[in-house]
């Protein structure tokens, strides 16, 4: 898996709102504090928008808001929506699989499978309101991976 910018800032976007929850932010605002240029930002909040994650406002105090409660965004279903799967290699996707020819007795597609569950198993676990409060903890031991010896 990799997150490409599109990702990164539109997780920079979600944060600055949920930083002034209820407030409307012009898109200056956000372009500030986030460090994104306007003509991206827009492109980026525009699909924030049409996922209901975000909600625009018209007019002279026009601006981007969180259309949710931070503690209702989930940093994998966002990641998952904007930059697809999260697996690093097509053979071990849940949802665009894509076969090997090397695939029967592969060594590595076991590693690639847990490379993903681990993603999928902290992202899915993150909110928007963890990130927000720094409640972002190193998961340790049998919690997240049991290596057979």
């Amino acid at each position: 898996m990799k997150v490409s910018s599109k990702g990164e800032y539109a997780l920079r976007a979600l944060l600055t709102l949920g930083k002034q929850q209820g407030t409307v932010m012009t898109i200056q605002e956000i372009s500030d504090k986030t460090l994104v240029t306007i003509n991206y930002l827009e492109q980026i909040l525009l699909q924030l928008k049409k996922l209901n994650y975000v909600q625009s406002k018209r007019g002279a105090r026009g601006g981007y808001f969180l259309h949710k409660n931070a503690s209702e965004i989930n940093i994998g279903e966002v990641i998952r929506t904007l930059e697809g799967p999260l697996s690093p290699m097509g053979c071990a996707s849940i949802t665009k699989y894509e076969a090997c020819s090397l695939e029967e007795g592969c060594q590595l597609k076991p590693l690639w499978s847990l490379v993903r569950d681990t993603i999928a198993y902290v992202l899915e676990r993150t909110t928007l309101e963890d990130l927000l409060l720094n409640r972002i903890n190193l998961i340790k031991g049998e919690d997240l991976i049991v290596f057979k010896k």
